[in-house]
């Protein structure tokens, strides 16, 4: 505004100026350039005096009106808040490393040699215990086994006729052998006592006599035999004869079971349920004993061992399903055993988990696993998120609670707050139902990370000046200070930013 009055006072160019003077003449007003000299400086002063009165005028209406549109703008700040609830213990993870259990691995091959003949497995397969696996050609074992069978047939009938005894038939000869004999004796004897009496009288020789005593005697010992042999077969066989028979027909039961043995060393079956982890033999292949054809391994459920404190054994107890890491991968384990005793070393007792029969085929026997277990520390304080700290003093954090406005140490609060407001140039609004921010100081005991609805999060568990019930500013802690005029809002909700 003061350089239009100073440029105004310059001089005019001439052309400029005649220009001025010939409108003059046509009856215009006279140009600034062609008053007098008093009439040009006293226009110029004259504005400058009424720009300077507006201008103060307005910067001290603008000065009036400040703070009541400062107070009408200014607002309490809203922070989410949460309310302390006393906790009595927090828990701890612990890991505990151990192994895997070495599982069950066989070289599979047969006792005997010979011709392979057939492999009923491929590598990757699945077998239970019992499963035919591979079999070598055993047809002279079988030619062999019917043989023996034969033998020991007809070595069984005799042993069973022997058992039986005599047949009604075999006994009715006997006897009439026996009658046939006694009537021969007795003619005999008749024949005799009439030779003895001839030879008595002279009428025959002693030769004829002594031939017919002769025949007595023979025939009395046939009949004897006969006799003997009739009360045999009424007796029964002998039981020496059994047993003997018995022996017989027992060692052909062994041969046959000898010829079986061999027959089963030309097949192999698997010992436990696997899988086929190797084929190493085809078809047509003449092995030798022993020579392995077949890689088995385990298929049941894998073993964890891991050496736990014996102060945390009895919260293992055998049933429960606990979380084993291998490979930075968790598994699923169900506690089967608490071994008793404790190693002198370590100080630890053994505790036996099994893992789910899928984990086979990504673990290997040894591998290091670890057990998780959370220990419960007893301790009082509360659960705060890490946005709700900020750092203290001496290794302390601070915590900001929020109390009424009129308490004493809001009224302190107020007084500083006052202080750094007017340093700042700025204005505290004073509405009734805002709180003010009071510092605490707590001390980090345990943290954290926990997951809800597939967020990650840190909380702290803290002790210190809080009280249960407090509230406590839950996050936005970096732009608060003490003594600041707040409203509380939910916890988890984002409150405005401030301008």
């Amino acid at each position: 505004m003061n350089s239009e009055p100073i440029s105004a006072s310059t001089a005019l160019p001439a052309d400029l100026a005649e220009s001025q003077s010939s409108q003059s003449a046509g009856g215009w007003p006279q140009p600034l350039g062609r008053q007098p000299t008093w009439v040009r400086y006293s226009l110029v002063s004259a504005t400058g005096l009424l720009v300077l009165v507006g201008t103060a005028t307005g910067f001290n209406a603008l000065t009036r009106s400040s703070p009541a549109t400062s107070t009408a703008e200014s607002r309490v700040l809203p922070v989410a808040t949460l309310t302390l609830e006393p906790v009595a213990a927090y828990q701890v993870p612990r890991v505990y490393t151990g192994a895997i259990a070495a599982l069950r691995r066989s070289e599979l091959g047969f006792e005997r040699g010979g011709e392979l003949v057939q492999v009923m497995v491929e590598e990757g397969d699945r077998v239970s215990a019992g499963t035919l696996i591979a079999q070598l050609d055993s047809r002279n074992l079988e030619a062999q086994r019917l043989q023996v069978q034969a033998q020991k047939a007809q070595a069984a009938a005799q042993l069973a006729e022997l058992e039986n005894g005599a047949r009604a038939e075999d006994l009715a000869v006997a006897a009439a052998e026996v009658r046939d004999l006694e009537q021969q004796l007795s003619l005999q004897e008749i024949q005799e006592e009439r030779r003895e009496y001839l030879y008595e009288r002279g009428a025959i020789a002693r030769e004829q006599l002594d031939e017919f005593a002769f025949g007595a005697d023979s025939l009395q010992a046939r009949l004897d035999q006969a006799r003997s042999r009739l009360q045999e077969l009424q007796n029964g066989t002998r039981f020496e004869q059994l047993d003997a028979q018995r022996a017989v027909v027992a060692q052909l039961d062994a041969q046959l079971q000898d010829i079986d043995v061999n027959l089963a060393k030309s097949t192999i079956t698997a010992p436990f349920d696997g899988i086929v982890a190797e084929r190493r033999v085809d078809e047509g292949t003449v092995i030798g004993s022993g020579q392995a054809v077949i890689e088995l391994v385990e298929a049941a459920s894998p073993e964890v061992r891991v050496g736990v404190p014996a102060t945390v054994v009895d919260d293992l107890r055998v049933g429960t399903v606990q979380s084993i890491n291998v490979s930075n991968r968790a598994y699923p384990a169900e506690v089967v055993a608490v071994l008793p005793e404790v190693d002198a070393t370590t100080r630890t007792q053994t505790v036996v988990l099994r893992l789910e029969p899928m984990a086979i085929s990504a673990i290997e026997p040894g591998q290091t696993a670890r057990l998780t277990i959370d220990e419960t520390i007893q301790s009082e304080g509360y659960w705060l998120p890490t946005a709700a700290l900020t750092q203290g003093l001496r290794g302390l954090w601070t915590a900001y609670v929020l109390v009424p406005a009129g308490s004493e140490t809001a009224a302190e609060n107020d007084g500083s707050l006052i202080a750094e407001s007017q340093a700042a140039n700025t204005d505290l609004t004073t509405d009734s139902d805002a709180w003010v921010l009071e510092a605490r100081s707590v001390e980090i005991i345990h943290e954290e990370s926990t997951t809800a609805d597939g967020e990650s999060s840190t909380r702290v568990f803290v002790r210190g000046t809080l009280e249960p019930g407090d509230q406590v500013v839950s996050s936005g802690v970096h732009r608060l200070v003490p003594g600041q005029r707040v409203s509380a809002i939910a916890a988890g909700s984002s409150p405005p930013e401030s301008d």
